[in-house]
């Protein structure tokens, strides 16, 4: 039974090379964002979202105008309805003397209020309404589908068709219904005066209609990649060495599902600035003073035609 190491022969150089790897090994992560160096479109718009969050996120803290401040508040000597980069004659009176004034950048609104403070404190809300509501879609959705195509079965039937109802429902009527109704609690019950009634009616309704209704399209997505994923082999090692099935969805399914995922929750990003906006054009989103978008937007229509910058630039 021993072996005859006579009968061997050391492998040549040439035969060596041939068991070389092509490539390093990674990870479906690390192979995602080599492709994605390689594309100048994307590398491009990441750019320039890049620079639209420092501005929002950024800028903010050393702007020298806020969003809430009028021409009749103490720190401001502006007037309604000032042009781009324009004094006003106080101002202007200040810069005659020797005194230095930041310009406006964007002018000013009908109330003397910075605009370009106005439409970067905006850009930041509604940013961080997309943000959020993607985060909640994704929490929720992932959770809810993965399980669903993992168990299947009675499980499974009874998951979608509860998504199937959801999907009945229309959620720009609830939006509205849960603004109305939840404006009550913030002004006049326990919530009165906290973080939450500084956000309005309209901003809480959108982060709770996202939690109720919007998840159902990511939990179909992620369902569909987990009951094709749930017959790899790699799934059926895992079950044979006894994994429990919240490790198998966590350690091998999700990570597989991450582009569906990703793709999804870049999709929920903008249909939740875009519901915000309409909800703020409508005036059922943020509470005045604090700017958005779409209330930058519908303030501007009177002026569509005079100044149409003010609604261009939101």
């Amino acid at each position: 039974m021993q072996m005859d190491l006579s009968r061997f022969e050391l492998a040549t150089a040439d035969e060596k090379r041939q068991q070389d790897r092509m490539r390093e090994s990674t990870t479906f992560f690390k192979d995602g964002i080599r492709k994605l160096k390689k594309d100048k479109i994307s590398i491009s718009c990441l750019v320039v979202l890049a620079i639209i969050m420092i501005i929002a996120f950024v800028v903010p803290s050393f702007y020298p105008y806020d969003y809430a401040t009028t021409s009749a508040g103490k720190n401001s000597i502006t007037t309604n309805y000032l042009a781009p980069l324009q004094y006003s004659p106080a101002e202007q009176a200040i810069i005659d003397s020797g005194g230095h004034v930041f310009p406006h950048i964007l002018g000013t609104d009908e109330l003397g209020r910075d605009y370009a403070a106005r439409v970067i404190f905006g850009t930041r809300i509604s940013l961080l309404v997309g943000i959020i509501a993607a985060a909640i879609v994704v929490l929720i959705g992932v959770i809810y589908g993965a399980v669903s195509g993992y168990f299947g079965g009675k499980v499974d039937l009874v998951m979608m068709r509860i998504v199937d109802i959801i999907y009945s429902l229309p959620d720009m009527l609830v939006i509205i219904l849960l603004s109305v109704s939840i404006k009550d609690v913030l002004t006049n019950g326990p919530l009165a005066g906290s973080a939450v009634a500084k956000l309005g009616s309209g901003m809480v309704s959108i982060f709770v209609v996202f939690g109720l209704l919007y998840w159902v399209g990511m939990a179909r997505l992620v369902r569909g990649q987990v009951l094709s994923i749930k017959k790899q082999e790699f799934v059926l090692a895992a079950q044979a060495i006894g994994a429990k099935p919240s490790r198998i969805i966590r350690k091998h399914m999700l990570p597989n599902c991450i582009s569906v995922i990703f793709i999804s929750a870049a999709l929920q990003i903008p249909s939740a600035i875009f519901t915000e906006s309409f909800l703020s054009f409508l005036g059922l989103g943020v509470s005045i003073p604090m700017p958005s978008l779409g209330s930058l937007a519908a303030d501007a229509r009177s002026q569509m035609i005079i100044r149409p910058y003010l609604l261009i630039v939101p």
